[in-house]
């Protein structure tokens, strides 16, 4: 149980606020690139409380600004894209994609004291499909060297869905294997040719209906929490899941393609009441099978909502509880997930939660954040802050979802697999 106090240090993500602090420091989604293509009008953007315009300048470059004209607050988002940068409506300012004020068409030469103009304007970066930003003080660290976002289009897909909640409580959705065996159950069997699980003969929907009380193990890593499941089955097998909590509002665990990839959800608060969800699916072996892409693209209306919300129920329908899933609310698990974490409320009460033995990965999680914004606070830069080149490689991100003997040390299975990729990065 938290008190209101660590509940809001934890969840208030605006400027100034511990959370939001936090979350600055680390490169962060801040639309699709799809969003965006070359000629797009301006998208307006609402990201950590702040509201922005994203442009494509002339060359091609992605430009995220204050939304207010520096001069006299009209909004940019209407502006014309021309001459290296977006032009205010208003009085022909001109700004570029790192807030310099290119001209003050209005006044004399031009503006002779343009450059004392310094919009607000925060750097992007494009990577797997999505544009980027830091919003933090300083220089930016370096841009992440996750695997997923090297990816080539056809190993990747990405999209992003709304929610109306708080980012933590969705991301801590992600580190809760146990409801894997509940919210996701089907309960008529479900062989399908992709089945996502090495050393298996039958598809991981089944596995975790067999075992619902598995064995749950956490151990830090310098990105995060490593999370281990263990299911103990019949015949001398046990299924493995080694899944993550990445610092400071992401997680990886298997997902739809198992042993050849990995499914990433990165949570992006709007405000402290709603966020984006940015997931990815990636494979690291062939290419993603297209039914894969479409199951994903069904759920969700072109503006990137759920089909299924709050607003229609999530469209539930009692008699397939009895045969079909159990939650009655179709086979798409991100509808699963956002009427979990969605219903809890805007901002989930942790002081009425009664935590038990396996939410440990949560509270493991809780605690390195509270202690990443310590670090913050105390003038430290917290972990995964990186800005040394030899750093910023990743081969402990081992995602994995395995059938091994029951016999066998879950830990030493992954840390000799670990060890395989060390010596190949």
């Amino acid at each position: 149980m938290m008190s209101t106090q660590e509940n809001e240090i934890l969840t208030q993500t605006g400027r100034g606020k511990p959370a939001g602090e936090l979350l600055r420091r680390y490169w962060q989604p801040v639309a699709l690139s799809e969003e965006l293509p070359s000629g797009a009008v301006p998208l307006t953007v609402k990201i950590l409380g702040e509201e922005l315009v994203l442009f494509r300048d002339d060359q091609g470059r992605a430009g995220l600004l204050g939304i207010h004209c520096s001069h006299r607050g009209t909004n940019l988002s209407y502006g014309r894209v021309e001459d290296g940068g977006l032009r205010c409506l208003y009085h022909g300012w001109l700004y570029d994609v790192e807030g310099r004020c290119l001209e003050q068409p209005g006044e004399p030469g031009g503006g002779e004291h343009r450059n004392d103009t310094r919009h607000p304007a925060y750097p992007c970066r494009e990577a797997g499909g999505v544009i980027f930003t830091y919003m933090g003080p300083g220089e930016p660290p370096l841009f992440p060297n996750y695997e997923f976002l090297k990816a080539s289009p056809d190993h990747v897909y990405v999209a992003k869905i709304f929610h109306e909640c708080n980012y933590l409580q969705a991301n801590e959705g992600n580190i809760d294997p146990i409801h894997l065996s509940f919210l996701h159950r089907f309960l008529e069997n479900r062989n399908e040719r992709y089945r996502g699980v090495r050393g298996a003969d039958e598809s991981h929907y089944n596995l975790v209906g067999r075992n619902i009380a598995p064995i749950l193990d956490v151990e830090l890593v310098d990105f995060g929490v490593r999370i281990y499941t263990i299911r103990k089955l019949e015949a001398g097998k046990a299924y493995l899941r080694v899944s993550y909590f990445i610092l400071p509002n992401l997680s990886a665990f298997p997902g739809q393609t198992g042993g050849e990839g990995y499914s990433v959800n990165w949570h992006v608060p709007i405000d402290d009441t709603h966020h984006w969800k940015y997931t990815f699916v990636f494979s690291s072996g062939a290419p993603l099978q297209k039914e894969i892409i479409n199951r994903e693209r069904s759920e969700l209306t072109s503006d990137y909502r759920l089909i299924r919300s709050e607003a229609n129920r999530f469209m539930q329908e009692r008699e397939s509880m009895a045969t079909k899933t159990y939650t009655g609310m179709g086979s798409g698990f991100q509808a699963h997930d956002a009427f979990a974490t969605t219903s809890q409320g805007k901002i989930q009460d942790r002081t009425e939660e009664h935590l038990v033995s396996s939410d440990k990965a949560i509270v493991t999680a809780r605690k390195l954040l509270e202690k990443a914004i310590r670090d913050v606070q105390e003038g430290r830069e917290p972990p995964q802050v990186i800005r040394v080149p030899s750093q910023n490689r990743f081969p402990n991100l081992l995602v994995l979802s395995d059938m091994i003997p029951d016999t066998s040390d879950w830990k030493e299975y992954t840390q000799s697999l670990e060890a395989e990729a060390r010596a190949k990065s």
